[in-house]
């Protein structure tokens, strides 16, 4: 435990992936969209895998569409919320999931800066621990990206790399789960 009385490490048991936003047609003004695509179904695969849980927001589908097929294919449906405010903590339907009462949320998604920010700020505030995948974020410009990375960093979030977030859930070498996610997602 740290000074906060929090987890130094992310325990698979203990946390959710948590996908913000991540929809067709607010992807197209992402810079570099495909390198923050390939991180977030990296990461979905391996949570799956896992047994950690998934979670994934829509801001106002009606005018950004649904969420990635490639991400959409890989949620069960009951855990894809929308949303009209800017955090999905706002209004409650996350919360409502059974899976939301883990303490540690791993935090991805678009815009970092707007939505992914809002949440991250608001989860802190609601006492969770937030960990913010930063090759799994983006922003229209990287400049705003990089900012919100910093600000959430400020705050009390951590930011780190999908790499460190699957070792910290695996734990140990040599065992099942450490076998086949090295041979499938590791190189």
């Amino acid at each position: 435990m740290n000074n906060r009385g929090a987890n130094v490490l992310i325990h698979r048991e203990h946390s959710l992936l948590l996908h913000i936003d991540l929809q067709v047609k607010l992807a197209v003004a992402i810079h570099e969209m495909e390198s923050v695509l390939t991180p977030n179904i990296w990461l979905t695969d391996i949570a799956n895998h896992l047994t950690v849980p998934v979670i994934a927001t829509l801001q106002y589908p009606a005018g950004l569409g649904p969420l990635l097929p490639e991400i959409a294919s890989r949620i069960e449906e009951c855990n894809i919320t929308e949303k009209i405010h800017f955090s999905a903590i706002t209004n409650g339907q996350l919360q409502a999931l059974p899976d939301f009462s883990h303490p540690q949320i791993i935090l991805t998604g678009i815009e970092t800066h707007v939505c992914v920010l809002q949440t991250a700020m608001d989860l802190l505030s609601i006492g969770k621990e937030v960990f913010v995948v930063a090759e799994a974020v983006g922003s229209r410009r990287t400049s705003d990206r990089d900012l919100a990375l910093e600000r959430m960093r400020q705050e009390g979030c951590k930011i780190v790399s999908r790499e460190m977030v699957v070792f910290e859930w695996l734990r140990e070498a040599g065992t099942e789960d450490f076998k086949k996610i090295s041979k499938n997602y590791v190189r």
